[in-house]
């Protein structure tokens, strides 16, 4: 499973030109599914969001976490994250999860965030989105687990 994290002020996804979600300050997370992924992944990568220190002390060093700065989380779902680039022109798309285990993984993933109780959102799962943010630093960090 694919976390690409952004550090953000402020973010929000819209559907049709309907707001569906938004944050102010936390972590944007774009997640992708991949075909080996299963439970335990979507657990391991909660638990990474909620404690990567992404977020600067009173020194300036990135020694705090979302949680500790008091932000909140905005997940959404974006498949061509577990694209393979290596070759051609054009993605392959056969290292993503089929579609119903992408839908299921993400939504592990989000139950898992919501059992940690840090505020969040997110995205629809196949869903034509538009994403919106602010990305501060900028800060964007690739997790992997």
């Amino acid at each position: 499973m694919i976390g690409l994290i952004q550090r953000v002020s402020g973010a929000n996804v819209s559907v049709d030109a309907v707001e569906i979600a938004k944050i102010g300050s936390g972590l944007l997370v774009l997640v992708g599914v991949e075909r080996e992924d299963g439970p335990e992944q979507a657990e391991k990568l909660a638990s990474r969001l909620v404690a990567y220190r992404v977020f600067a002390d009173a020194a300036g060093k990135m020694n705090r976490s979302v949680r500790d700065v008091g932000g909140a989380l905005l997940l959404v779902p974006q498949f061509t994250l577990a694209a393979d680039t290596s070759g051609g022109l054009r993605p392959s798309f056969s290292r993503a999860a089929p579609p119903d285990a992408g839908a299921r993984l993400f939504d592990a993933l989000v139950a898992a965030v919501a059992a940690t109780g840090l505020p969040h959102a997110c995205g629809r799962f196949g869903a034509d989105m538009q994403v919106t943010l602010t990305n501060d630093g900028p800060v964007t960090f690739w997790l992997q687990v």
